[in-house]
This record gives structure tokens, sequence and C-alpha cells, in this order.
């Protein structure tokens, strides 16, 4: 007998370097690396941010989408220029793309253009 193909089969993925994190788990991680690096307890950067430590943890896992506010109280906490933090932010996410900045490439999906 033969096999029967069904016509939706999926056909196999070239390997590639994967999908792009997500903005808040390279910001989590972000966050984490920077309040280690202080020596910093969690708890007493959340408490100086004004918010809680489980917040904080949630955040800093890539569990939460924390709000302009909130990525501000907590560089302010600790002691860290935003603008700095975005770059380097930047900097991961093309890191783990492979590529260098996207000018004179072409988007890879739909792209959305205002008049």
């Amino acid at each position: 007998m033969t096999d029967i193909i069904s016509p939706h089969r999926k056909h196999p993925r070239a390997p590639g370097p994967g999908p792009e994190p997500l903005w808040r788990e390279v910001l989590g991680r972000s966050l984490r690396a920077a309040r280690e690096e202080r020596g910093s307890r969690l708890v007493d950067i959340a408490e100086r941010a004004g918010l809680s430590p489980q917040y904080l943890s949630e955040i800093e896992r890539g569990r939460k989408e924390p709000s302009s506010e909130m990525i501000a109280a907590v560089t302010g906490a600790l002691g860290l220029d935003l603008a700095d933090l975005l770059t380097g932010i930047a900097g991961d996410v093309r890191r783990h793309r492979g590529t260098g900045p996207a000018l004179g490439r072409r988007p890879a999906g739909p792209v959305l253009m205002a008049a």
C-alpha cells in the first residue's frame, strides 16, 4: 500500500538563529544584570523604586511588560541612565540576531506605512 500524504503537512524549517527575544525578556535580563553588578538586593531596589519585590522579580524574569513609568522608577533606583539602558538592549537584540544596524536592509515581514 502507499502512504497517504496530507496536503497540510508542514515543511521542516531551515535552521536559523531563532526568533528574536521579547522586549520584556531583554529588558529584564539587563535590569537584573545591572542590579547584580551593583551588588544590590532585589528588595532594596524595589523599595527605592516604589514597587513590590514580587513585581520587580517578574520584570527581571521577563514575565511582566512594565510601563515606561515603572522602567524609569527602576532605572532611577539603580542609578542607571535610561538612554544607556536602551542602547544596551538594542545591542543585545542585534547580537542575538547576528546583524548590525538595519540600515539598507529590507524588512523581513509586513510593513505598515502611514501617509
